[in-house]
C-alpha cells in the first residue's frame, strides 16, 4: 500500500503563501473596477486601474520567472533538460511580452 503522493516542488513553493496574496489583492483590484464601471466612473480612472493591475501581474509574473529559473531549469539541467527548459521559458516570455 502506498502513501499519498507528495505534491512536487516548484519554482515558487517557497513564496507561495506570498503569491496567493498578491492574486488575492489583484482579484480585489479587479472586483474594484467591476464597481467603478458600475458605478460608471471616468473612463481615465477605470483605465489607471487596470494599468496598476496589469503591473501587479507583471510583477507576480516576474517572481514566478525568476522562481522557474532558479529551481526549475536548474533542476532540468541536472537531467540533461537544459536547452528544452530554456526554450520553454523563452516562449513564456515572448508570451508575457505580447500586449495590445
Amino acid at each position: 500500500m502506498t502513501g499519498p503522493v507528495p505534491a512536487p516542488t516548484r519554482g515558487y513553493t517557497a513564496s507561495k503563501d506570498q503569491l496567493l496574496a498578491r492574486l488575492r489583492r489583484v482579484e480585489g483590484q479587479v472586483r474594484g473596477i467591476e464597481k467603478m464601471v458600475d458605478e460608471d466612473r471616468y473612463c481615465i480612472d477605470v483605465l489607471t486601474q487596470i494599468s496598476a493591475i496589469q503591473a501587479a501581474l507583471d510583477k507576480v509574473a516576474l517572481g514566478l520567472l525568476d522562481g522557474h529559473a532558479r529551481h526549475c531549469m536548474h533542476e532540468g539541467a541536472v537531467e540533461g533538460r537544459a536547452d528544452a527548459m530554456a526554450t520553454e521559458m523563452m516562449a513564456a516570455v515572448g508570451r508575457l511580452m505580447k500586449r495590445g
